[in-house]
C-alpha cells in the first residue's frame, strides 16, 4: 500500500507491517522501513534486526555520526502515535504478529514484561526428604521437581533480583531514564567528548613503536624469549587503537577509520577487524543476553547464566550450543580454567577470524561503503602469516621448540587483554527483564566499570570505562575517564546503580559468577545421578 510520510502508523499497522516480513524500526517521531538497507548496513544485518519493532532512537544516535542521523529521513514510511511508544520483541528475539489486530491498540502504552510477569508465579521447588543406604547422602534436603524446572526458577531469581535493584521498567520510568540519557549525550556532543585527542594517539605510536622495535632488535640478536615479550606487549597495546577505529572514534569518517582498524587488527595482528565489528555490534545492542550476545557464548568452556542449561540457539552464529557431557565436566571447574583459557584465547580468535573472512556474512556486506573490506581483510591476513608464520617463525627461529615457546610466550603475553574484554561483563547480570527497559539502564545494568589511577589508563587501555564506553561507544577512549564523571551524575540522578570495582574486586566479582554457575551445574548433575539411582525427580 501507498503510505504518506507524514502520516500516523498505528501500533497495530506497525505490528501488520513486520508480520509482512519489513524491517520496521522507529526514530525519533518518525516509522522507518529500512528492507533495503538491512545487507548493506555496514554494521552488519543482526544490528538491525535486533531493533526490529522496537524505538531505536538511542541505540541509533548513540553508535552514528549527526550526518548519518539525517539519512534516516530517506526510510521514513510514516510517523509514531503521540506518546510512548511500546516497544515490541524483535521477530529474531521470538516477537509473533499479526497481520490485523484483533483489538484496537491501547491508549496507555504498556511495557513489554513476558519474563518478568511470571516471575512471582515460579515457586521455589518443595523440599523433600532422601533416602538412600549411602549413609554421606541419606537425610539430604532434595528439590522435588526437575532440571528444567530448577533453571526457570534460578533464572527467575536473577529477574527478581534486577527488579529490586533498578529503576521500575514502568514505561514512564523508563521514559523519563531516556530522556535524562538525551540530554546528557547533547551535553556529551555540545562540550566535545566526540573530539579526538590526536596528541594522545602520537603518543601512543611512539609507545607502540619502542616495543616493536625492542621485539625486532631483540630477534637480531639471538634473545628470542626476549622478542616474544616484546612483541606480545605490542600486540596488546596497539589492538585498544583498533577498538577506537572500529567504533569510528578517530577520525569519524568510514573508510579512513576502517583503514586504522584493518591496519592495527589484519595486518600488525592477524585478527579480523569485520569479524569483531559483526559481534562487537550485536554484543552492544544486546548485551549479556544468552541467546543473542555471541561474546558471552562460550559453552562449553564457560556458562556465565543458567539458561544455558537447557541449551540456547544463537541468533548470532545461528547454531546450537547443547548443552551435553562436555559441558556437564568443564563448567564446574570454569573459576580454575578461566585464566588458562585466557591466555590462549587468542588463538580462538585467528579461528574465528578466518570463518568470518570466508563466509557469507562478510562477503553479505555488499554497500558501496563496505564492498571492499572482505578483499582487503584477507589479503592484510595473509600478509601477516606471511611476515609472522613464514618469515619470522620458519626462516628466523632455529628450532622446533624455540617456534613453539616464542608463539607462546607471545600470545599469553596478551592475556590481560582478554580479562579486560571479558571483566566488565561476565560478573553482571544476564537477565532478560523484558524490552520496554531503556537503553541506558540496559547497558548500565550489564556492565561495570573498573576503578584504577590514572596512570594505570594505558595499560588497559580506556577498557576499564565499559560502562561508559556502552553509553557513548563512539567517544574516544581518552575522554573516557572525564567523562565518567557525568555518568555518575547520571547514575545518581537516575536511582541506575554503576557499579565500579577494583581490578582485583572485579576479578573476585567474575570468578565468584563463574563458581555460582559451576555449583548449579553440580546440582544438575547430582540431580541426574539421583534419578537415575532411584528414579524419582529431585535436586539437590
Amino acid at each position: 500500500m501507498t503510505m504518506k510520510r507524514d502520516q500516523v502508523l498505528t501500533a497495530a499497522a506497525v505490528e501488520g507491517l513486520i508480520a509482512d516480513g519489513h524491517v520496521i524500526v522507529i526514530f525519533e517521531d518518525f516509522v522507518l522501513k529500512l528492507d533495503s538497507w538491512l545487507e548493506k548496513h555496514p554494521g552488519g544485518r543482526l544490528a538491525i534486526l535486533h531493533m526490529v519493532g522496537k524505538d531505536a532512537t538511542d541505540e541509533i544516535k548513540a553508535y552514528h555520526i549527526p550526518a548519518t542521523w539525517k539519512t534516516m529521513k530517506a526510510f521514513r514510511i510514516g510517523r509514531k502515535p503521540p506518546g510512548i511508544w511500546t516497544n515490541k520483541t524483535p521477530p529474531i528475539r521470538g516477537g509473533l504478529y499479526q497481520k490485523e489486530a484483533t483489538t484496537p491498540p491501547s491508549a496507555t502504552a504498556t511495557p513489554d514484561t513476558s519474563n518478568v510477569d511470571s516471575v512471582d508465579s515460579v515457586q521455589e521447588p518443595q523440599y523433600v526428604w532422601r533416602v538412600s543406604d549411602d549413609p554421606a547422602s541419606a537425610g539430604k534436603k532434595v528439590f522435588a521437581g526437575d532440571a528444567a524446572a530448577y533453571t526457570d526458577w534460578v533464572e527467575k531469581q536473577e529477574i527478581k533480583q534486577d527488579l529490586t535493584d533498578y529503576p521500575s521498567l514502568d514505561p514512564e520510568v523508563q521514559e523519563g531514564i531516556a530522556r535524562k540519557y538525551r540530554a546528557l549525550h547533547q551535553r556529551v556532543h555540545d562540550e566535545g567528548f566526540y573530539n579526538c585527542p590526536y596528541i594522545a594517539y602520537g603518543k601512543e605510536m611512539a609507545r607502540y613503536t619502542i616495543l616493536f622495535t625492542a621485539s625486532i632488535v631483540a630477534l637480531r640478536y639471538g634473545w628470542y624469549v626476549t622478542s616474544a615479550f616484546f612483541l606480545g606487549l605490542f600486540w596488546h597495546q596497539i589492538m585498544f587503537t583498533a577498538h577506537d577505529a572500529a567504533h569510528g572514534a578517530i577520525t569519524g569518517k568510514f573508510e579512513v577509520d576502517s583503514l586504522i582498524a584493518m591496519f592495527v587488527a589484519d595486518f600488525c595482528c592477524g585478527l579480523s577487524i569485520g569479524w569483531w565489528k559483526s559481534s562487537h555490534n550485536v554484543h552492544h545492542l544486546v548485551t549479556n543476553h544468552p541467546e543473542h550476545d555471541p561474546d558471552i557464548q562460550n559453552v562449553p568452556l564457560f556458562a556465565t547464566s543458567p539458561s544455558f542449561f537447557r541449551g540456547i540457539r544463537s541468533s548470532y552464529y545461528d547454531f546450537t550450543f547443547a548443552w551435553d557431557a562436555v559441558a556437564d565436566f568443564m563448567v564446574p571447574y570454569q573459576k580454575y580454567t578461566y585464566y588458562p583459557v585466557m591466555g590462549i584465547a587468542r588463538f580462538n580468535l585467528y579461528l574465528l577470524s578466518w570463518l568470518h573472512v570466508l563466509s557469507a556474512k562478510s562477503a553479505s556486506l555488499g554497500s558501496s561503503k563496505a564492498w571492499w573490506i572482505r578483499p582487503a581483510e584477507i589479503a592484510m591476513m595473509s600478509c601477516y602469516w606471511y611476515i609472522f608464520g613464514y618469515l619470522l617463525l620458519w626462516c628466523t627461529l632455529p628450532t622446533w621448540t624455540m617456534r613453539v615457546v616464542y608463539v607462546l610466550i607471545s600470545h599469553i603475553i596478551t592475556m590481560p587483554l582478554h580479562v579486560q574484554i571479558t571483566l566488565s561483563h561476565w560478573g553482571m547480570s544476564t537477565a532478560d527483564v523484558g524490552e520496554s527497559e531503556s537503553f541506558a539502564q540496559r547497558q548500565l545494568r550489564t556492565t561495570m566499570d573498573v576503578d584504577c589511577p590514572a596512570w594505570l589508563d594505558f595499560i588497559h587501555g580506556g577498557l576499564q570505562f565499559q560502562a561508559v564506553h556502552h553509553l557513548f561507544p563512539r567517544v574516544p577512549r581518552h575522554n573516557l575517564r572525564r567523562l565518567q564523571v557525568l555518568v555518575r551524575e547520571f547514575c545518581e540522578s537516575t536511582n541506575i546503580p554503576y557499579t565500579l570495582l577494583g581490578f582485583v574486586d572485579g576479578n573476585s566479582k567474575v570468578l565468584g559468577r563463574l563458581g555460582e554457575v559451576g555449583e548449579q551445574v553440580k546440582h544438575l548433575i547430582e540431580c541426574q545421578k539421583y534419578m537415575a539411582v532411584t528414579g524419582v525427580s529431585g535436586l539437590h
